[in-house]
């Protein structure tokens, strides 16, 4: 029989357990704690503080899956929320704290499926024909090229350090989701911007301001480290210029690469590995952007279609 315990230290437990064995992301491990939290204040309101997370039954989900759609939440929210607290619950399984996951009895809403919003090829190119030749503007080009030429996640853009980034055999090593690593390459043209970055840029920008060193390949004006925040502006500027009228954000160029590289006849299974999915799943929305043009040139252009 479960014994019985004191809700916090468990969540406590289980938010230690997914940062030092299952090595997640803080940002991921923040919102496992918002969502256990959010349900565990729920059930003090409906059962008391003293609640105890053996007892909690489909029928207490339930009720608070009707809060959660009459605040008229998303589903991607509920259905993350959901995600959490199963995750939460198979742990406690596993420690022997409860003795069955009420959770698994619950049904994930059923999600949009929304294709990514992706550039065209000239749109792409584009922007990368935006930045200038000063100091700065090397800097923003250097970011734009390895966006585009990885694919990289905007936290693996700012992770970046010197001695990841191997332009004599035109290599980056990206450090991913769970502190993962992977190893992409980088074509000529990219080599060329970060190297001129790196020799025009970084370091007199660090040097001027006296800044404290560190081994972040991008820095801001004042020499210190990039943030994503900060990508995200830059990027922004160069949208802005052009007029664009797509939403763009760093993760875009991320879906730009993965369809070009597809519509280029890229194996399904090399984008996976160069994106540093864990499941082919993931990688394969991809597919359907690909499709969805292939049909629209076909209707499009074919005289009987």
């Amino acid at each position: 029989m479960a014994e019985s315990i004191s809700q916090y230290p468990m969540v406590d437990k289980f938010l230690r357990y997914l940062q030092v064995e299952k090595n997640t992301s803080p940002l991921t491990v923040k919102n496992y704690a918002a969502d256990i939290s959010l349900f565990s204040n729920f059930l003090a309101e409906r059962l008391g503080k003293d609640f105890q997370w053996q007892k909690i039954g489909v029928l207490d989900i339930r009720a608070y899956l009707a809060l959660l759609n009459k605040e008229k939440y998303a589903r991607t929210t509920i259905a993350r929320r959901i995600s959490s607290l199963r995750s939460f619950y198979k742990f406690l399984m596993r420690e022997n704290y409860v003795e069955q996951n009420p959770f698994v009895k619950v049904r994930t809403p059923k999600l949009e499926k929304r294709l990514p919003v992706f550039l065209e090829e000239l749109e792409i190119n584009e922007i990368l024909t935006l930045p200038d030749k000063d100091t700065l503007g090397l800097r923003d080009q250097a970011i734009l090229e390895l966006l585009y030429a990885t694919g990289c996640r905007v936290s693996e853009l700012v992770g970046l350090t010197v001695t990841n980034i191997d332009l004599g055999s035109q290599y980056v090593l990206l450090l991913g989701k769970g502190n993962k690593e992977r190893i992409v390459p980088i074509g000529h043209t990219c080599c060329q911007a970060v190297r001129q970055y790196l020799q025009v840029t970084r370091g007199a920008l660090m040097e001027k301001n006296k800044t404290e060193a560190h081994d972040k390949v991008f820095v801001n004006s004042r020499g210190g480290p990039l943030t994503d925040r900060s990508v995200r502006r830059i990027l922004d500027k160069y949208i802005t210029q052009l007029a664009m009228q797509k939403k763009v954000s760093p993760h875009t160029i991320r879906h730009t690469f993965a369809t070009h590289l597809l519509d280029h006849g890229a194996d399904l299974r090399a984008v996976q590995e160069l994106l540093g999915h864990a499941n082919l799943s993931t990688t394969q929305i991809y597919t359907h952007i690909t499709t969805e043009r292939i049909t629209s040139v076909y209707q499009k252009n074919h005289p009987r279609a």
